[in-house]
């Protein structure tokens, strides 16, 4: 089973049903999110919560042999600009989470995550009409700098007039990043809200997505931002190496001309 990873969980009801439920559908891992909204009150960052303290034991996911893989996130509206400097900070609390996103509220806010913040997502709001047009130099900065921006389906599936803001959204995303470095969460706050990694592909598609865009969406996109994290917390790098398939044709240029002969006669 490939890795997929549910990047947006609202744990409002029982935390433990939840994980079980997630894994059930198909995800091999899920992020814990705290967030952090400055128009409410003014907020510190604590150290996030250990999945041992939460679970007596990880269920298995489904398929395989291993266990579930539970990260912590740490997510902060920002609706200005000083909201930044807590991720300016040398704060020791910001290090000990595996991801960091950002969900900026104006332009000038966009374009302040997507070039100078040390942050793994930029979330993108699908809830409302967007207060400004995305820009090409912004979102190239923060493709070329390992950032990911994040779609979620969940308000799609609650109400017919978030569905609407969510697929112009991300539509208006894709006519400028053209499908890359795009991550799809979910958002839920119920069992029933929450879809299988297949389903979010399928949904991937309504977003302007391509059949191989939407599936990395859930699966290898997720797995770079969390190798992002880990990069951004041990601040020398992360190596991750992919297999590739050699092609027929290449096979072929790689004969010796003895043996081209041969395969000839």
């Amino acid at each position: 089973r490939g890795f997929c990873l549910d990047l947006f969980p609202f744990v409002y009801w029982t935390r433990y049903s939840y994980y079980v439920f997630t894994f059930s559908v198909g995800y091999s891992a899920v992020a814990l999110n705290h967030v952090i909204d400055f128009k409410e009150k003014k907020q510190e960052i604590v150290k996030p919560v250990s999945p041992s303290e939460l679970f007596p034991s990880l269920p298995i996911v489904q398929g395989t042999s291993k266990r579930i893989k539970v990260l912590t996130r740490l997510t902060l509206v920002v609706s200005d600009p000083s909201h930044c400097n807590l991720l300016r900070s040398t704060s020791a609390n910001i290090r000990l989470y595996d991801i960091i996103a950002v969900f900026p509220k104006t332009e000038k806010l966009f374009h302040i995550a997507c070039t100078t913040l040390d942050v793994d997502l930029v979330c993108i709001n699908v809830t409302e009409k967007l207060p400004f047009y995305f820009r090409r130099p912004p979102v190239n900065m923060a493709i070329d700098r390992g950032i990911y921006f994040e779609l979620l389906y969940t308000p799609a599936i609650k109400d017919s007039t978030m569905r609407r803001y969510t697929i112009s959204n991300a539509i208006s995303l894709m006519q400028i990043c053209k499908g890359k470095n795009i991550v799809i969460s979910s958002a839920a706050e119920r069992p029933l809200e929450l879809r299988g990694p297949y389903d979010v592909a399928n949904l991937g598609l309504l977003f302007g997505l391509s059949e191989g865009e939407a599936k990395a969406a859930v699966s290898t996109n997720c797995r770079a931002t969390m190798l992002h994290g880990e990069t951004r917390k041990s601040a020398c790098g992360v190596v991750y190496t992919v297999k590739k398939p050699r092609k027929v044709e290449e096979e072929e240029t790689t004969l010796p001309a003895c043996k081209k002969a041969k395969t000839e006669a």
